[in-house]
C-alpha cells in the first residue's frame, strides 16, 4: 500500500507541475488578480477533483465515457461557457483588476472558487485521465477499490492545492509588478482571452 501511495504521489506531483490547462488557468489569474485571487481558484479546481473521485469510485465515469453522444454534449457545453468567459473578459476593461483604486471592482473569491469548480467539471478530459491513472495505483484489487480511489483523490487534491498554490504565488509577486505598470493591463486581457479560447479548443479535440 505505502509503495503504490507513494508512487502515486510522485506521479501527481510531476503532473500538477506539468503544463497544463488547469495550472495556466491558476497563473492567469493570479497575474491578474493576484495572489488570493489565484487560491481561490485553485480551491476551487482541485474541489472539482471530489466528484470526478466518486464517478471514478462508483463507475459512472466508465458508463459516461463510453457514451459519444453524452460525452460531446459536456465537451460542447464547457465549450461554450469558456468562449462566454473570453467574451467578458474581450468586454471587460483592462485596467479593471490592475488599478488599486478601482479593486472594489474585483470578482469575489467566492465567485472565482466557483468559476474553478465549474471549469473542473465541465472538463471530461479530466474523468477521462482520473479513469486511465488511477486504477493503474490499486494496491489490492479484491479489497475495497472505493475507498482507495477515496484516498488517492484526496491525496491527489492536496498535491495538486499545493503546487497550483505555489504558482500562485510566484505569479502574484508578478501581479505586483503590473500594478505600478498599467498598461500591462491590456497584455493581462488578451492573455486570459487566448488561455480561455486554448482551453476550450483543448476540450473540443479528441
Amino acid at each position: 500500500m505505502l509503495e503504490s501511495l507513494i508512487s502515486f504521489s510522485i506521479a501527481s506531483f510531476a503532473l500538477a507541475l506539468s503544463p497544463g490547462p488547469d495550472n495556466i488557468y491558476v497563473i492567469t489569474q493570479s497575474l491578474v488578480n493576484g495572489v488570493k485571487s489565484g487560491i481561490a481558484t485553485t480551491a476551487g479546481l482541485v474541489s472539482g477533483c471530489i466528484v470526478h473521485t466518486t464517478f471514478l469510485a462508483f463507475g459512472l465515469s466508465a458508463v459516461i465515457t463510453t457514451s459519444y453522444v453524452f460525452l460531446m454534449v459536456i465537451k460542447i457545453c464547457g465549450a461554450i461557457y469558456l468562449l462566454y468567459l473570453s467574451y467578458k473578459v474581450l468586454m471587460s476593461d483592462s485596467s479593471i483588476n490592475l488599478s488599486v483604486s478601482e479593486v472594489k471592482n474585483k470578482r469575489s473569491y467566492f465567485e472565482l472558487f466557483k468559476q474553478g469548480v465549474i471549469m473542473n467539471l465541465i472538463n471530461p478530459k479530466v474523468m477521462i485521465f482520473f479513469l486511465a491513472f488511477f486504477p493503474g495505483f490499486l494496491w489490492n484489487e479484491t479489497e475495497n477499490t472505493i475507498s482507495q480511489f477515496y484516498i488517492m483523490g484526496l491525496i491527489f487534491m492536496l498535491i495538486a492545492f499545493i503546487v497550483f498554490s505555489g504558482l500562485s504565488l510566484l505569479a502574484g509577486s508578478i501581479s505586483r509588478y503590473t500594478l505600478k505598470h498599467p498598461s500591462v493591463g491590456g497584455i493581462l486581457k488578451w492573455l486570459q482571452i487566448v488561455v480561455f479560447v486554448g482551453i476550450a479548443i483543448f476540450i473540443l479535440l479528441p
